[in-house]
């Protein structure tokens, strides 16, 4: 009886140790009644999609305090990721630190041997996003530094920043944005000077002002 007791409660322990070391499903979905703009099959695209509208989201903040306007965000974001003059630790939201932390447990979205970027050019996840970009020039571009082993930001930054605007509408492109301008520089970011009390204020996406800054023609084709 007594070999019993020790085996069931050797048996206890050994599930609460395992619970322990088991890892926390990322659950703290803020934007999930928005919808799915980008679906890979087989990925976690429900976290996928989390992290591109809190991207979104925090660009619309910090570039637009005045005013809210995603293509003037997105302007000016994609300007300065590409030159590396963008001021992450001020962009960032708590919630973004929190989908970047769940994002990083994913080995398949990296590579820590990538100095041109952090991100897993050859990954089944951005190859999802390269073959649904609406563009076909930025497709055919995108491919083609790819396949040379020539992809960077710098590189793809340069007709990526005369046709910014295109990530409006097509929201694999914007993904391509959030996570090789944004998430994959957060790797050498101090995230420790975020302030993670920083409240969290309601953006309305789909406002926009009647007066549309007028450098914003130059993100779209003519």
């Amino acid at each position: 009886m007594m070999k019993t007791k020790i085996n069931v409660i050797a048996f206890l322990l050994a599930l609460n140790l395992m619970g322990c070391k088991k890892e926390q499903p990322f659950n703290d979905y803020q934007y999930s009644d928005k919808g799915m703009v980008i679906n890979c099959e087989n990925m976690d695209t429900k976290l996928y999609n989390e992290a591109l509208y809190t991207f979104e989201n925090d660009i619309l903040k910090f570039y637009g305090t005045d005013r809210p306007n995603q293509l003037r965000a997105y302007s000016q974001f994609v300007r300065e990721a590409v030159y590396n003059r963008a001021k992450y630790v001020d962009i960032l939201s708590p919630h973004t630190v929190n989908v970047f932390q769940a994002l990083k447990k994913d080995n398949t979205l990296w590579d820590a041997n990538q100095p041109k970027s952090h991100l897993n050019y050859n990954s089944p996840f951005f190859k999802c996003i390269a073959d649904n970009i609406q563009s076909n020039d930025l497709k055919v571009t995108l491919n083609a530094l790819v396949s040379t082993k020539s992809m960077s930001p710098k590189l793809f930054g340069t007709p990526l920043t005369s046709q910014y605007s295109l990530a409006i509408k097509d929201k694999y492109l914007a993904t391509y944005i959030a996570f090789d301008l944004f998430y994959a520089k957060l790797f050498d970011v101090d995230l420790s000077q975020i302030n993670m009390d920083k409240p969290k204020e309601a953006v309305d996406f789909n406002k926009v002002p009647k007066d549309i800054n007028p450098d914003m023609h130059a993100g779209h084709n003519h």
